[in-house]
């Protein structure tokens, strides 16, 4: 039953107040931005006309976490900017960095619309697009810087040909001075001259340098366009060219350079020397690793996390050629239990146990493990299309490492978990989401099968699952739209045939699924917690309908109304409220009410629980036990229960519509038809379809029958041709 509303709420929030607030957040994060990366920012502006300077950068940083579709472009447009506001020292990107990794989300992450974890993935991501928007900006101002110094230190070597004594000094001071490594060499590679900057960037000893030729410099890294455009340029063919190129120190370590190299011409034109300019970028690839590593690893187990699955994913999806793939989907059974009753510290162990459990048994080829968040991992093989079950031998594999007990503070805890598996061709029209869809609903349904095992995706039990999935999206919505009506089906006295009442049985009229019975949506509803609304509703209508019949046809006497109870309506406190208040809105009196509760609802019911179901009976509603027959309870307990009808499942029924009749069958029935008239219960039978089983019924002493027999769940106004009729 649905809570009885017992006052107004708070007010919602305005959307204007909405908006104050977190433009308020956004201006508190821009002046923790500013108050850490002003004291290494080269800027005239005072510290708060620089926290205004940053505001919309912050703003920019806000929109793109929460950006559907998600975009990392604003954030490298913001590492530009801050190089273009003279933010260029090392400690700004790396205070800049560590404001967005610690306030971003607590300031403008907005949990409503996003998980934690997914935001805290975005925001990683946005960290690694502004360092390198940061370092590409950073870097053509070096280079921009660099070209300016090659040409100064052209005109000053051509000058030197024309007056060397007055352009030595000159060109001296810009080599030997520039913050870039400079070097010289001749066509054939030898180099002649270096600075002090690349002598250090080299290790320190010119003599490891000068004299070596440019091709002994070869990096098992280098693109195959650097080489080709080194030929072109001695042989005249171009004037310069820029790449990333890293070289090995004398100590073995490599250092990474953004080299530039010009041609230099004598004053024909004819080629003379080769300028190179590096730039050591050695630290900043270093920090893009250790950014890139943190935004496609998982913190807690340091396996592979969401977003690096993802990529392995898709590029094994159009991988195609032959190839296939196996994914299993992993859950563990039962780890809230252990977090709740250990404490997450011990969950978060447990966990790190199990990814390396999960990798010792997934480290062959083409194969990887990677944590999606929580307690649920995956393990994705691909290799060349075989007769053999790689999915279910990874799955067993799986399943057998996490089978020995784990102990963790002296406690042996025994892990199991449920596997999905989707298996396939690469190449195929499924995209990464979908296919991982997949394997969570087929986890699901291994999960739903008793856990420690795995099953195999189904397309037609996937798409079962998706429709439930849209079924119960859909559920608040139909109840708004008044998309539920409800069927009336009669009840029938045995003895003269004349109308008893009728039961209310709720549809649903879905626009693309027609007609759906209670068995569709119930108990989806039970699941949402939507069945308090629905069931208030279905009370309703059903109590002003009882009304109206009564009304309308008082000579006949009073038809009561049979009302279904789920066991989420029996535990909601407001249940005697909210019956007591639709009664008392439509005039019914209490005694034409039976509310319904089936037999393995009250199994083992404690008088908490059966104090409700008392004061209704108390109050004249009748209490019927649904379903009898159906569960294990004790016939001794009838006594104890606050129930005056008893309605025999349709199982007993079925068991008389065979020929000749189980003699068995009819003793079980007359028993609990004597044993509920010795409690002054009256009996109700379900499932009559034919009028041998009425009269079988009728001889055993049975109350009300009703079934297809009779009538079938109708509109309202069948019932009162029936009454009218007298019969049916």
């Amino acid at each position: 039953m649905p809570v009885r509303p017992s006052g107004p709420g708070p007010e919602p929030e305005e959307p204007e107040d909405l908006d104050l607030v977190l433009e308020d957040r956004l201006r508190r994060f821009a002046t923790i931005w500013s108050r850490a990366i002003f004291p290494v920012t080269a800027t005239s502006l005072t510290r708060p006309e620089f926290e205004l300077h940053l505001l919309p950068w912050a703003r920019e940083l806000s929109d793109a976490l929460h950006g559907r579709p998600f975009d990392t472009a604003p954030a490298g447009r913001v590492g530009a900017a801050l190089v273009a506001a003279h933010c260029t020292d090392p400690d700004a990107l790396s205070r800049t960095l560590g404001v967005v990794e610690s306030y971003l989300v607590l300031y403008c992450g907005r949990p409503a619309q996003d998980t934690a974890e997914e935001l805290r993935a975005r925001s990683a991501r946005l960290q690694h697009a502004l360092a390198a928007g940061f370092a590409r900006a950073l870097r053509q101002r070096t280079l921009t810087e660099q070209e300016a110094i090659a040409r100064s230190a052209l005109a000053a070597r051509s000058l030197a040909e024309e007056a060397l004594h007055a352009t030595e000094a000159r060109f001296r001071a810009v080599f030997d001075g520039a913050a870039v490594g400079i070097g010289i060499a001749d066509l054939d590679g030898t180099i002649l001259e270096v600075n002090d900057t690349l002598t250090r960037m080299f290790g320190g000893l010119e003599t490891h340098i000068r004299g070596r030729r440019t091709t002994d410099w070869v990096h098992p890294e280098d693109g195959p366009q650097v080489w080709r455009m080194y030929g072109e340029l001695v042989r005249g063919e171009r004037d310069h060219y820029r790449v990333e190129k890293p070289y090995y120190r004398g100590d073995g370590t490599v250092l990474w350079t953004n080299l530039t190299v010009s041609l230099l011409r004598d004053a024909d034109g004819r080629p003379q020397y080769q300028l190179a300019l590096m730039e050591d970028t050695t630290e900043r690839r270093l920090l893009n690793l250790r950014l890139r590593y943190e935004a496609t690893h998982d913190a807690l187990t340091g396996l592979p996390n969401r977003t690096l699955f993802f990529e392995r994913l898709d590029k094994v999806l159009a991988a195609g050629g032959g190839t296939r793939f196996a994914l299993c989907y992993l859950d563990l059974d039962g780890f809230k239990a252990i977090n709740d009753s250990l404490g997450h510290s011990a969950g978060d162990r447990l966990l790190v146990e199990v990814a390396d459990r999960l990798q010792s048994c997934a480290a062959r080829s083409g194969e990887m493990v990677a944590r999606l968040g929580g307690d649920e991992f995956v393990a994705l093989t691909t290799g060349p299309a075989s007769d053999e079950d790689e999915a279910g031998e990874l799955a067993r594999r799986i399943l057998h490492v996490l089978s020995t007990p784990i102990s963790l503070d002296g406690r042996e805890l025994a892990v199991r978990g449920s596997i999905g598996v989707v298996e396939g061709p690469a190449g195929g029209e499924r995209s990464a989401a979908e296919v991982l869809r997949s394997a969570d609903i087929t986890m699901y349904r291994a999960k739903s099968a008793g856990g420690n095992r795995f099953e195999r995706a189904d397309a037609e039990a996937d798409a079962r699952a998706i429709t439930r999935h849209g079924l119960t999206t859909a559920l608040p919505a139909a109840l708004d739209r008044g998309e539920f009506f409800i069927e009336y089906q009669p009840l029938v006295h045995l003895g003269d045939g004349t109308v008893h009442g009728a039961e209310a049985l709720v549809r649903w009229c879905h626009p693309q699924h027609g007609v759906l019975g209670p068995d569709r949506f119930i108990p989806l509803a039970e699941h949402t917690g939507l069945i308090v609304p629905l069931g208030r509703w279905v009370l309703q209508e059903a109590v002003r309908q009882a009304r109206f019949w009564n009304r309308s046809h008082s000579d006949g006497g009073p038809l009561r109304i049979n009302v279904n109870l789920s066991p989420t309506q029996l535990h909601h406190p407001g249940l005697v409220a909210d019956t007591v208040d639709v009664l008392e809105r439509s005039g019914l009196d209490p005694g034409a009410l039976c509310l319904e509760v089936t037999e393995s609802a009250l199994i083992g019911a404690d008088e908490d629980l059966l104090k409700p179901l008392r004061q209704l009976a108390e109050m004249g509603v009748d209490i019927a036990l649904d379903d009898f027959g159906t569960g294990y309870s004790n016939l001794a307990n009838l006594r104890r229960l606050p129930v005056s009808v008893l309605k025999l499942d349709r199982s007993f029924t079925q068991g008389m519509q065979t020929h000749p009749v189980d003699p068995v069958d009819l003793k079980i029935v007359e028993g609990i038809v004597s044993l509920a008239h010795s409690l002054q219960l009256a009996v109700t039978v379900e499932g009559v379809e034919t009028g041998a089983q009425a009269e079988q019924l009728r001889e055993l002493g049975c109350d009300t029958a009703q079934g297809w027999y009779y009538a079938r769940p109708g509109a309202p106004d069948r019932i009162h041709s029936l009454v009218l009729a007298d019969a049916i």
